[in-house]
């Protein structure tokens, strides 16, 4: 038999089948909740279970700590219910107006932007297009079933291939396939858009856009549509990365400084090579926006990186630095090494 499930906020209500992960039934039924890796590594689909039982299955410590257990949070990628449950957890108006589909497509090109940086660009049908909102991804389904979640760094407006920016992992299945042996024309399948990571345009407050790494890929994808859309709130990027090269697209962001009159640009490094020459910024990102911006109580907060700096950026500028934890969205970069530890 199926459980119900009613959102506290709204008084919504959807069912759940016995040993179907509350996440997935709530997306079944276009329920707008947040998410990221679905896989109990990332933590964004956190919430509180009001009343009712569930079944925790395997996570990340990180994601969800035994404290937090204790105090009745849950993680709804990977929580069954036993019972009727009401649950609290943020709402996402607009996610479930969004067609999911599971779609082919051809390598149209592959750019080597750094060592371990690929720009791969992908060609859909002549008959498709794909609707998403900027700041989401897609998962490519590999032949043997398992899954790879890469974000769009194109915004949606844009004509032609779909971008994604594809770090190199040593030993990766995917990844390795991407910078060794992938060619141009080859056809992949994915499914998409996911996620709940993407600009919330009903706000006017300034926005802080917090990336590192491959990070910048859906940032990417947020800013272009920001400017398209002529939002005119102000936008400030803190992009951090180890060494100068690894801001692969540095002209870029410095170009959209020049040509926006609402959006900064702050390069950081935090372990700038003699041989880069740096004058700018070095340290940590995240402490980067907590210096110029120490009191972020008056803006909304857009992060995507390094599990690391996007669990430290949600600490400290909620905890000290007056950020609602409602103002912070965050797509955190998991992998199947982030699995390991589960719980």
């Amino acid at each position: 038999m199926a459980y119900n499930v009613t959102l506290r906020q709204s008084g919504r209500q959807f069912q759940v089948e016995p040993d179907e992960p509350v996440l997935v039934a709530a997306l079944r039924q276009g329920v707008g909740v947040p998410y990221g890796c679905k896989n109990g590594a990332c933590g964004s689909c956190k919430g509180a279970v009001v009343s009712g039982q569930i079944e925790q299955g395997s996570h990340s410590s990180s994601a969800l700590s035994n404290d937090e257990k204790t105090r009745g949070l849950a993680l709804f990628c990977c929580a069954t219910a036993q019972t009727d449950l009401v649950i609290d957890v943020r709402e996402i108006a607009g996610v479930g107006d969004v067609q999911v589909k599971k779609l082919p497509c051809r390598v149209n090109a592959l750019e080597r932007r750094a060592d371990d940086v690929t720009v791969l660009k992908l060609q859909l049908p002549a008959n498709e297009r794909l609707q998403y909102l900027a700041g989401q991804y897609v998962e490519f389904i590999l032949k043997d079933g398992k899954r790879r979640s890469y974000s769009m760094a194109s915004a949606p407006h844009e004509e032609g291939p779909i971008e994604l920016h594809i770090r190199h992992m040593p030993g990766g299945v995917f990844t390795d396939h991407v910078f060794n042996t992938m060619k141009e024309r080859e056809i992949l399948r994915f499914e998409g858009p996911l996620g709940t990571f993407f600009l919330r345009e009903d706000s006017d407050k300034p926005i802080v856009l917090l990336a590192s790494g491959t990070g910048f890929a859906p940032i990417k994808a947020i800013a272009e549509h920001a400017f398209f859309k002529d939002i005119e709130r102000p936008m400030t990027l803190y992009w951090g990365a180890r060494r100068k090269k690894d801001l692969y697209m540095l002209e870029l962001a410095e170009r959209w400084a020049e040509d926006h009159p609402n959006f900064k640009f702050v390069p950081v490094l935090s372990e700038p090579d003699p041989s880069d020459g740096w004058t700018g910024r070095t340290g940590f990102v995240h402490r980067a926006v907590i210096e110029d911006l120490p009191d972020l109580s008056g803006h909304q907060v857009y992060a995507c990186g390094a599990p690391v700096m996007v669990e430290s950026a949600q600490r400290d500028f909620t905890a000290h630095h007056g950020l609602p934890a409602d103002e912070f969205y965050a797509d955190s970069f998991t992998s199947e090494a982030d699995l390991v530890n589960a719980v």
